[in-house]
């Protein structure tokens, strides 16, 4: 009896670890073929909550075959297929294979995807994301909006695009992998959800992190989530109570043409956009750690040594994360260099309708805020009309 119950307790452990074994090597599968890009690198990136990670390639023949295997994750994780600026974003969620067909350069739009709803799902998604940039950039490059009407135009079609992607797809179904993809999707530089400023956006990543509680418990997104969603809340809070303590008398109102941008510049002094009114103003959204940061610095110095003298003065705004790296980057600038220890979450950005970086605007001398750099085709010409 001692003999059969120690073979049991042999043949019961030695199930147990071919279990753990099998569990160990479960993997997902995406295979497919990208064409005309024979030569490539393809890249499988893992979007890590730190950014991209490369985790495999290969280099395309005249097929454009390619597979990749990698261990399956315990909940949702994102993965993106890149040729240089091309992507295209996935959604793994388990043992899945998923088929991938595509034509390079236009794979991040035009391929097709099996095997996969959340996929499928999140090349929705993409798609729209790419339309509503579109539109946006087409509102900036129109030379007949003012900026009032163009601030605007953009508002509205971001405020539009935000209701139909958390109608359709967010509260639908927050526990979905392509939901948690929708609220970080950006324009430009910036997330199109802004929880640091809407409280309506912080509702949106509350309720996917509630989802996710129950449907995939303890993962590490997830708890990502409740923490954006938690200080997304305390900086709502912070904003309110300082816009009702700046509540004053009308009669006591500064009237100003321009949105106010009031920072430290790098020698510590606080300098506010509202005080250069007198002066016409290039007003610069800067990121010195970019790398066109040197060459565009070189063509403000020509603006400048062309027409301060005559009344152009720059107020830069650096997004840059690194005070310090800012602070040896400015030193030796002959203009007003300001930072905002926001960054790319900036509500300037936010107020001033920038998508991208660098973006420029020209202020006149009545601190009314003229053109954008997407509207001038001759800077020389349009800073000589606002200094005559």
């Amino acid at each position: 009896m001692k003999k059969t119950f120690s073979s049991l307790c042999v043949c019961t452990l030695a199930l147990m670890a071919a279990m753990l074994t099998s569990c160990d090597n479960r993997k997902f599968h995406i295979d497919g073929t990208v064409t005309e890009a024979k030569d490539s690198v393809l890249y499988l990136e893992n979007m890590s909550l730190d950014g991209p990670v490369v985790v495999d390639s290969v280099k395309l023949d005249d097929k454009g075959s390619f597979s990749f295997s990698e261990k399956a994750p315990d909940a949702p994780e994102f993965y993106r297929l890149r040729i240089a600026g091309q992507i295209i974003n996935l959604s793994v969620d388990s043992t899945e294979t998923i088929k991938i067909k595509a034509a390079y350069p236009s794979m991040a739009t035009g391929y097709t995807v099996e095997g996969s709803a959340e996929c499928a799902t999140i090349k929705e998604l993409a798609l729209k994301q790419i339309d509503l940039q579109n539109r946006v950039i087409a509102v900036q490059n129109n030379p007949n909006l003012g900026y009032d009407l163009t601030r605007d135009s953009i508002g509205k079609l971001i405020e539009a695009y935000k209701d139909e992607i958390k109608r359709n797809y967010i509260y639908k179904a927050p526990m979905r992998a392509s939901s948690y993809f929708a609220l970080f999707q950006t324009l430009g530089n910036m997330l199109i959800f802004n929880p640091r400023e809407s409280a309506e956006d912080v509702k949106a990543f509350a309720a996917v992190a509630t989802s996710w509680d129950t449907y995939h418990p303890n993962a590490l997104r997830g708890k990502n989530l409740h923490n954006i969603a938690i200080e997304g809340m305390k900086d709502v809070r912070i904003m309110r109570n300082k816009m009702a303590a700046q509540s004053i008398e009308a009669s006591k109102v500064h009237v100003s043409n321009i949105i106010d941008i009031s920072l430290l510049d790098n020698k510590g002094n606080r300098r506010s956009l509202t005080d250069l009114k007198g002066q016409v103003v290039l007003l610069d959204f800067h990121v010195f750690g970019a790398r066109e940061s040197t060459k565009r610095i070189m063509q403000m110095r020509e603006l400048y040594n062309k027409y301060h003298s005559r009344g152009l003065e720059i107020y830069q705004v650096s997004l840059d994360p690194d005070e310090h790296f800012w602070k040896t980057q400015t030193a030796a600038l002959p203009w007003i260099s300001v930072r905002d220890p926001q960054g790319l979450q900036s509500k300037n950005l936010a107020s001033y309708n920038v998508t991208s970086i660098p973006t420029f605007f020209l202020i006149d001398r009545n601190n009314e805020l003229k053109k954008r750099d997407a509207q001038i085709t001759d800077i020389d010409a349009e800073i000589n009309a606002l200094l005559k």
